[in-house]
């Protein structure tokens, strides 16, 4: 017998512990949306009558209904992909263990155009099927801003710039490919990825996708994903709906002369344009005409792109959504390598 084989009692060990960190995480999950809802309640009964408290209400709603249909797509994409495409079919196109791997995941979106609201639950169901984390990072990363629909809206709101539009979608693919790759030497799938991906009754549609194989007819299989889909909707959409609140709440108490005042330093103005781009939660089809609209002000054209590279990649609701994806301890390190990564590029930008 082969000594990697776990005798029961330690396998039911690991189940049991497995099973207590799933349900720790489950409360500290509950405990925080309690905490939200308390927190948001406590501003509607003692702040409702205060302009500032209209103005938070108008922004979170716009950033939900801008989200919510990209989400939506994406959760619609992700089940087909978990009913339809077999394990065997993606790994097959996109192996373990091959250095091109992480190259073409940073690609598809040329292909498989998304935005960041739709990628989380893909790269979701891509992970469950089988795709190696550092190419599941890189389209993670690079599918909202390697894709067609984004080179054109950028395109168009530079009036045709195609040295700024080459320059988002080149940093953004280099970007991309590096970090899924510093991501998958450094952490494992176990590491990485949450072990409890899908409620109960969704691994249930799981078993019987396969219990029906090849002999289930095709209506059967499209009611199944969007059991899938509506289970990735509503398990992701609470964090988009804390995440675009946060946001909404920092824009609004925030002062964008803070902003104003250093946008003649070029490396402030890069790390400010930073954190504009995960305060502000566009959308990447539309960020680029709010990047725009800083050409005739001192800000930089690197500073510019740091908004229009850095946003789809990291932003507040995404950080959030991505706690349905991934362990604390790699969306920290994805946050950091990131964040630093499009700064140290921008800065050379701007040097050269």
């Amino acid at each position: 017998m082969s000594s990697s084989i776990k005798p029961p009692s330690a396998v039911a060990s690991d189940d049991l512990h497995q099973g207590h960190d799933h349900s720790r995480s489950g409360r500290i999950a509950q405990v925080a949306q309690l905490l939200f809802v308390l927190f948001a309640l406590g501003l509607l009964v003692f702040f409702r009558d205060r302009a500032q408290f209209h103005t938070l209400g108008i922004i979170f709603v716009s950033i939900v209904l801008e989200a919510l249909p990209f989400m939506l797509l994406g959760s619609l994409i992700g089940g087909f992909i978990e009913v339809f495409i077999s394990r065997e079919k993606i790994t097959r196109w996109l192996p373990e263990g091959r250095w091109w791997t992480v190259f073409v995941g940073a690609a598809i979106g040329i292909i498989f155009p998304v935005c960041e609201c739709a990628i989380v639950p893909v790269v979701r169901r891509l992970l469950h099927k089988g795709v190696p984390l550092s190419a599941a990072i890189a389209f993670l990363l690079g599918g909202p801003i390697v894709n067609p629909i984004v080179a054109a809206s950028t395109a168009v709101a530079y009036l045709a710039d195609w040295p700024v539009v080459a320059r988002r979608m080149i940093f953004g693919y280099l970007i991309a490919v590096a970090i899924g790759l510093l991501m998958g030497l450094i952490f494992t799938r176990a590491k990485a990825v949450r072990g409890e991906f899908f409620p109960n009754r969704f691994q249930k549609n799981a078993a019987s996708i396969s219990s029906h194989g090849k002999s289930a007819v095709w209506g059967e299989k499209a009611v199944l994903a969007l059991s899938h889909a509506a289970g990735d909707f509503f398990d992701i959409g609470r964090f988009l709906i804390i995440g675009a609140f946060m946001a909404a709440l920092l824009q609004t108490l925030v002062p964008r002369q803070i902003f104003a005042s250093v946008m003649n330093t070029p490396a402030l103005s890069i790390l400010l344009m930073m954190v504009m781009a995960m305060v502000l939660n566009l959308c990447s089809e539309a960020d680029a005409f709010v990047a725009a609209s800083f050409r005739s002000s001192p800000v930089p054209l690197s500073a510019q792109l740091a908004f229009m590279i850095l946003g789809p990649m990291l932003d507040i609701k995404l950080i959030l959504m991505y706690l349905r994806v991934f362990r604390i301890r790699a969306i920290a390190a994805l946050t950091a390598f990131t964040f630093a990564a499009v700064f140290v590029s921008m800065i050379l930008l701007e040097r050269l």
